[in-house]
Order: C-alpha cells, then structure tokens, then sequence
C-alpha cells in the first residue's frame, strides 16, 4: 500500500481569512456611492440603524450609526430609494460583506415628493390638518416672534415691513433653514417661544424662509417642525419659499403667509388706516349725538311742559306765610306758658326741669320742622301736579283747541241738534278763544215775535273774530 501524497498549502483559520478578506476590502472600497431601493428598515434602541439597499439582482446590508442616523434631513422608510455613501467591511462573525454609510439621501426630487406626499397622509390621518384646530390670529399683537437666520433678505423684509404698517416688538429666534440642523433648530424655535411667560412671550409667532428647492425646504417637512407647529398655544404664520412653494408647516398653521413679507402684513394692520377709521367713527358719533339732541329738546318743546318756577310759586308763598306766622305762634305759645307757670304753683328746681324739657322738644322740633317741610311741600307738588293733569284731560277747552265749538241758547242751555238750532232766534257759539253770537241762516220761525236784538256776550271776542249774521 503506497503512502498519500502529503501538500505544501499552509492551512488558515476561518477567523484569519476573514480578517484578512476585511483588511482587502476595506482597502480596496474605502469610499462607495450606491444607489438603491430601502428593503428592511430598522432602528434600534441605541440609535443605530440597520437596512437594506436593494435592486432587482441584489441586496446589500447597510449599516448607519447612530451619530450619522441623527443628522439625516429625513426619516428613511422602506421603499423609499436613496443613496448611500460610505465604505465597505466585513461582519467577520458571518464572514457578510456590509456597507457602512456616512451619509443618506433621497435619489432625486421624484423620491422626496413621493415620501412627502406619504408623510402628509400620515399626518392627515392623525387631524393634524384639520381647520377645527387653527387658531384665530390677535388683531394687534404686542409682540411678534419671529423663527429664521438672523442673517439674511428674509429678516430684513419682515421687521421693513412691520415697520412701515405698524411697529410692534419684535424678537428673532436664530435658527438655521436649510441643512440637517435646521428641523431641530426650528422645533426648539417654536417651543421655546411657547414656553416663555410674561411681557416677552409673543403673542403671534412667524416662521420665515426664502425660496429654494425642495431639497432646501425640506425641513419644514420633517415631523418634528410639523408636530412642534401643531402644538404650539401661540398662533402661528408660515411664511417658507415662495408663493408657489408648499411645505407640511402650512398645512398645520394657524395662517399661511406666499412670502414672508406677506407674513408681516397678516400679522399687523396698517396704522394710519386705523387712525382714519377712528376719526371717521369718532365724526359719525358726534353727528349721531347733535341728531339725538336735537330730537330729545324739539319732543321737549313740543310736550309744553311748564317750568319749575311756576310750579313752586304757590308753595313758596305758602311757605312765606308760614315762616311769617312762625314768631306770632312762638310768642303765642310763650305767653300761654307764662300764664299757666303763673297759675301753678311750681317750685324753682320743677320750673327749671320743665325748662330743659321744653328746650329739648323745641331742638328736635326744628330738627324735624324743616325735613317736615319738604316733605309736606313734595306731596303738594305731586298732588298739585296730578290735579293739573287730570283737569287739562276733563277740560272741554282741549276739545274746542281742535277746532270743535259749543253751542248754547240765550238761557245758556246745551244745544245739541240742528232741529233745535233752527227755532232759537238768538244762539252763542264758544270757540277756544271766546264766544261769538249767532242766529239761523233763514231767521226765526214765523210764528215768533221779532226778535230783539242779540245780546252781547260776556266775552268780547279777541281781534279778529267777529259774529256769524
């Protein structure tokens, strides 16, 4: 039996061809760009995340740590296509090739619509773009906050702006907009000014950006600017890109604004415009006041109302006899004390008592005389007052003031009928302003003795009346 030929190969272990596979490719593929469709996305809790970058053919696990996860400008989903750039290695565990990306982005303008459109269902689902949830914007805010670069066109034009309408303060957030740190950023910006308490806490906030592409507005569509929008008490303006330009924040703010000097016009009126607007109200109100004047003093004259004067005259008189007769009754009244002092025999001590007595009564009888007086004069007003009232309403002299008249025979006799009227000779007619004497139209009946002559009334009639033969 012939012995086996023996080999020269050294023999490796799996371990050292591993290691050494690694070394080669690691060499040799420091630097990749790939471009592929995500398949498996997963982000673990410590931040990293592990996912596939596939096409037709092939799929290569992809690896991203946590430090290059944070600063994607978007959230990677599967389906969406990418691509990677970074470096090949070697898990030596399961001898896999893998890519370990340094940098992610969408493979053209096409994927990020595709993934905006998808994100902006998402969040419509949730109601996050509901109108019940926009909040009314303050009609003159105090204050204004303001979420953009400190530097910049867009700053200037918002505070030019304000300026011009109506200077309020102002205070600017610094926050960049564009680039991975933005989205962060912003969100702290829209937070932070919704944390703030007393006279600086804004009272309308405005998040502003110039135009660009999509790739540059693309923070304003992360979530986070979303959520951070949704949540926020202060009301909100969204003023990024231009008029044609649309990001997730303006669906989920309280107003949108097509540039950001838009933006400053919806947040402040123009004050010289409400200045006139006062003055023309102030005008209006002023007229308003003359007409209701005038009204209320023509309804015065027109009610005839008599004057203060001549209602207080018979109470003043009145209260001029009384305080005449006032020393006469004290007098009387002393003299009859005297007599009944003299009459009764009183000692000294009682007299005095009586004296005290008496002087106490009088102090509260002049207390109570003049309270007394006015009163009594009050109910005399109102009574006298209600007298007039209803006699001007039972006077018949109301009625001839209308044009109505009284007619009466000789003897002074109501004559109420056209019949009766035709055989008196002699009748008196009464008008508001006297009494004229008249006789029939066709004389007195035959059958009555001439009549004498009318006698003359007891009025003389005023100038310009005159008798109706």
């Amino acid at each position: 039996m012939s012995d086996s030929p023996v080999s020269n190969d050294h023999a490796v272990s799996v371990s050292e061809l591993a290691a050494s596979l690694k070394r080669t490719i690691e060499s040799n593929f420091d630097h990749v760009v790939v471009r592929g469709e995500l398949g498996r996305v997963t982000i673990a809790r410590s931040g990293h995340m592990y996912a596939d970058i596939k096409d037709d053919k092939a799929v290569l696990n992809t690896i991203m740590w946590k430090g290059q996860v944070d600063k994607l400008p978007f959230r990677p989903e599967e389906g969406l296509e990418v691509i990677a750039t970074g470096r090949l290695s070697i898990y030596e565990g399961r001898s896999n090739y893998q890519l370990l990306a340094s940098s992610m982005r969408p493979a053209g303008a096409g994927a990020l619509m595709a993934l905006l459109e998808e994100r902006k269902k998402k969040l419509a689902a949730e109601g996050l773009f509901d109108a019940a949830h926009k909040k009314r914007l303050p009609y003159l805010p105090q204050t204004i906050g303001v979420i953009t670069s400190p530097t910049g066109a867009v700053i200037r034009d918002i505070l030019h702006r304000i300026r011009d309408r109506f200077p309020v303060r102002v205070i600017v957030w610094p926050a960049l907009v564009q680039g991975d740190a933005a989205a962060a950023q912003v969100t702290a910006g829209i937070r932070g000014f919704n944390a703030m308490t007393g006279a600086d806490r804004p009272d309308v906030l405005i998040v502003a950006r110039g135009g660009g592409s999509i790739e540059d507005l693309w923070p304003f569509n992360e979530e986070n600017v979303v959520r951070a929008a949704f949540e926020s008490e202060i009301p909100l303006i969204s003023a990024v890109g231009h008029e044609t330009d649309t990001t997730l924040i303006d669906y989920v703010s309280d107003a949108r604004a097509p540039t950001p000097t838009g933006a400053a016009e919806i947040a402040v009126p123009v004050r010289n415009d409400l200045l006139l607007n006062i003055d023309e109200h102030a005008a209006r109100l002023k007229r308003a006041l003359a007409r209701r004047t005038a009204r209320a003093r023509d309804a015065l004259r027109a009610a005839r109302m008599p004057r203060p004067e001549t209602l207080l005259q018979s109470k003043r008189q009145r209260l001029d006899y009384a305080a005449a007769s006032l020393p006469r009754a004290t007098r009387t009244l002393i003299e009859r004390s005297r007599a009944r002092l003299a009459a009764a025999q009183v000692s000294p001590s009682g007299l005095r008592a009586d004296i005290r007595r008496a002087r106490q009564s009088l102090r509260e009888t002049a207390v109570r005389a003049r309270p007394a007086l006015l009163r009594l004069m009050d109910r005399r007003r109102v009574s006298l007052e209600s007298q007039g009232k209803l006699l001007e309403t039972l006077s018949y002299h109301a009625t001839l003031s209308r044009g109505f008249a009284i007619v009466r025979s000789e003897d002074g006799k109501l004559i109420r009928s056209a019949g009766v009227a035709e055989n008196a000779a002699v009748f008196k007619v009464s008008f508001a302003d006297g009494d004229v004497s008249a006789a029939p139209l066709d004389g007195p009946p035959p059958s009555s003795s001439p009549a004498a002559p009318a006698p003359k009334t007891k009025k003389a009639p005023a100038k310009g009346q005159g008798s109706l033969f």
